[in-house]
């Protein structure tokens, strides 16, 4: 918005009212501007692995609840902001609610769902980025009309909304059958837990064998979890996929869409209000692909999701990529014509990304880990996911500054290898129970070479198998 240019970012709104000077691709490349949206990510970094230690001695609630009043203050702070660094600093307490909340609400949602049903409860979390984006680009548009410039007060201090459902909704959560025998509880309250998350006539007998076996082998197997993940061999290929999954994640370049569209949208010659709906527009099928995917997931498979979507985001990026070169100069704008069409372009990239690689970026993390290493491994699922954040909304202003058009094929490239990544090495986990994962690897033409005779003999790898 321009007030909050005005005033926090003032090089950046003198350049964007019109420094002939500056080439389109350059107007918003501002260290300072970068350096608030990134804030977030960093202090997300930074707290990811403290969270991982409360996650896992404390339970997925605790995390929640800490994350929850992180959010609170975050919103306060920034709503209240007189400077620019008040402003970063109430991004820097969001991100450390970030940091529990992406490390908690993952592991809660995959150790609560039944197998058969695991994908699209897990990518319940990613539908829910994705609303709250939407309403974030709703209040947007809303608050820019407010009179007086002060709209970006409101649209920052509503954070707290969310924020406070998060933190009051966990105090009435259970905590997760898992979690609970990680913590040592008596079988008979897991007993309980499960049957009542299950339903009163479901046999939970085999569940609940699979939950306590798989916390006495955790507990057999002590501490330690972060150095076991990353020196023993048999939990390579969960380690490989912990951190090449949100690596790419990020290289597919949906956060330089997601942070910056209106100023793409702006970049092209949109004016202010314009930009803030477009934003709109792509944030209801970013909604809408993510609900498909929930019906999908557990259908058609992660595999096939993954490899359709990355095919579609990548066609997308080349014409995006393409039509800017071709029609946005370093002065003025593009036609309404081409205008149009880039919104569609965006559009069909975020309905791509939103039914493949936006949701199942975090389910496949989060189902794959055996439960010692559970909490270590989400962790560096998204330490590694923050870290790239950080550097793609750090470095985008600069890239599109400096790489006009060719930044996105920059990401098209990265498409193209993600794509074949998942197609050679990424086995199916549809429908796999949590507790006898290993099992895929072992099946797996690669990973079996990896894993080796030492991995647990007593996993069902048959049943495992089949699922391939």
């Amino acid at each position: 918005m321009e007030p909050f240019l005005r005033r926090f970012f003032p090089d950046v709104y003198r350049r964007m009212r019109g420094d002939t000077r500056v080439s389109n691709y350059c107007k918003f490349d501002s260290q300072l501007l970068t350096a608030f949206t990134s804030s977030l990510y960093v202090a997300g970094l930074l707290t990811t692995f403290l969270a991982s230690r409360v996650t896992a001695g404390r339970g997925r609630r605790a995390s929640m609840v800490l994350g929850g009043a992180a959010f609170l203050a975050g919103a306060a702070v920034g709503g209240a902001s007189v400077n620019v660094y008040m402003v970063i600093l109430g991004r820097v307490l969001l991100g450390v609610g970030l940091g529990f909340a992406n490390q908690a609400v993952p592991l809660y949602l995959s150790e609560m769902a039944p197998a058969r049903l695991r994908g699209a409860f897990s990518n319940g979390f990613q539908l829910s980025v994705g609303v709250g984006a939407l309403a974030a680009n709703v209040i947007n548009f809303g608050t820019e009309k407010i009179g007086g410039g002060w709209g970006w007060r409101v649209s920052l201090a509503l954070a707290a909304v969310p924020a406070g459902l998060l933190t009051l909704g966990a105090l009435f959560l259970p905590e997760t059958p898992s979690s609970l025998v990680q913590q040592g509880r008596d079988r008979r309250d897991v007993a309980r837990l499960l049957q009542k998350v299950r339903g009163a006539g479901v046999d939970v007998g085999d569940e609940l064998d699979d939950i306590v076996a798989a916390g006495e082998s955790a507990a057999g197997a002590g501490g330690g979890g972060l150095r076991r993940l990353l020196v023993e061999r048999r939990y390579r290929p969960q380690l490989v996929m912990a951190v090449a999954i949100p690596f790419f994640q990020q290289v597919t370049g949906i956060n330089a869409i997601a942070f910056y569209a209106p100023v793409l949208l702006r970049t092209i010659g949109m004016g202010e209000s314009a930009s803030l709906l477009s934003a709109v527009v792509t944030g209801v099928v970013g909604v809408a692909s993510t609900s498909a995917s929930m019906l999908a997931v557990d259908r058609f498979g992660r595999r096939t999701l993954f490899l359709a979507g990355g095919a579609q985001m990548l066609a997308s990026q080349v014409l995006i990529g393409a039509i800017m070169a071709a029609e946005l100069r370093d002065s003025g704008g593009v036609g309404k014509a081409w205008a149009g069409v880039l919104i569609l372009l965006i559009a069909v990239y975020v309905a791509g990304f939103g039914w493949s690689w936006g949701p199942l970026g975090w389910l496949v993390p989060s189902e794959i880990f055996p439960l010692e290493v559970r909490a270590a491994g989400q962790s560096v699922t998204v330490a590694v996911s923050f870290a790239f954040t950080v550097f793609v909304a750090q470095a985008f202003l600069s890239m599109l500054c400096h790489m006009k058009a060719g930044i996105f094929f920059f990401f098209a490239v990265w498409l193209a290898v993600m794509t074949a990544f998942v197609y050679l090495l990424l086995p199916e986990t549809k429908g796999v129970p949590i507790e006898q994962m290993a099992g895929v690897w072992r099946a797996h033409w690669f990973w079996s070479r990896v894993v080796g005779p030492e991995s647990d003999p007593d996993i069902d790898e048959e049943r495992a198998r089949g699922k391939l």
